[in-house]
């Protein structure tokens, strides 16, 4: 059976406590036991309503779990990048071939930053560097919910959740202080390996 029909939520590549101080033991295992496991569960019941249907041929119920797939299959596909892009060893920068294509791309890793410090401030989900397989170019994305505000044809590399969830119980109203404090354990070799894995598909 396909990842699509038979979703598992994926452990956490860490401990809950690796990423303090920037995010709390409490919060991750809200969020990934909780939130994240929802949106599993959600998709799973998605999925389960649709074979039902088709084999009833009964589709009045089809429209609702077709939206509660997208919603809740972005949701959980989002998290578990969220979740490898994230080290207690990370922070820094960019290197090598994803540094050279973001200054290509955005002019400088400074333009690159603030662009995506501002995608985060505006999103009502997420905040996503993309790569555009239809224009062969990296793009921030602002992304409301889970699936509002995506780019057909873009393919996320790097992604940071900006749902109140996220942060509000280690930084109150202060969304900036926790994007700022995201930049400190960015996996930039994981990615490293996203970009290259997407580049090498469509390039």
């Amino acid at each position: 059976m396909s990842e699509q029909s038979n979703p598992e939520l994926p452990p956490l590549p860490y401990d809950y406590d690796a990423l303090e101080p920037h995010i709390s033991e409490q919060v991750l295992t809200w969020h990934h036991d909780t939130h994240h496991q929802g949106y599993v569960n959600g998709l799973a019941g998605a999925e389960e309503t649709l074979a039902e249907n088709r084999e009833s041929g009964d589709f009045g119920s089809t429209g609702g779990a077709l939206g509660g797939v997208t919603h809740n299959g972005c949701g959980h596909y989002l998290h578990t990048l969220f979740w490898e892009n994230m080290d207690p060893n990370g922070g820094g920068e960019p290197e090598g071939d994803l540094l050279a294509r973001i200054e290509e791309d955005f002019g400088s890793y400074e333009g690159w930053k603030g662009e995506f410090e501002a995608a985060a401030s505006a999103a009502g989900g997420w905040a996503l560097l993309v790569y555009d397989s239809v224009a062969g170019q990296l793009r921030n994305v602002k992304v409301d919910k889970h699936d509002q505000g995506a780019l057909w044809g873009s393919h996320p590399i790097l992604a940071l959740d900006v749902w109140e969830h996220s942060y509000y119980y280690d930084y109150g109203p202060d969304r900036g202080d926790f994007v700022s404090n995201f930049f400190e354990v960015i996996d930039w070799d994981d990615v490293a390996e996203n970009y290259d894995e997407v580049v090498g598909t469509f390039e």
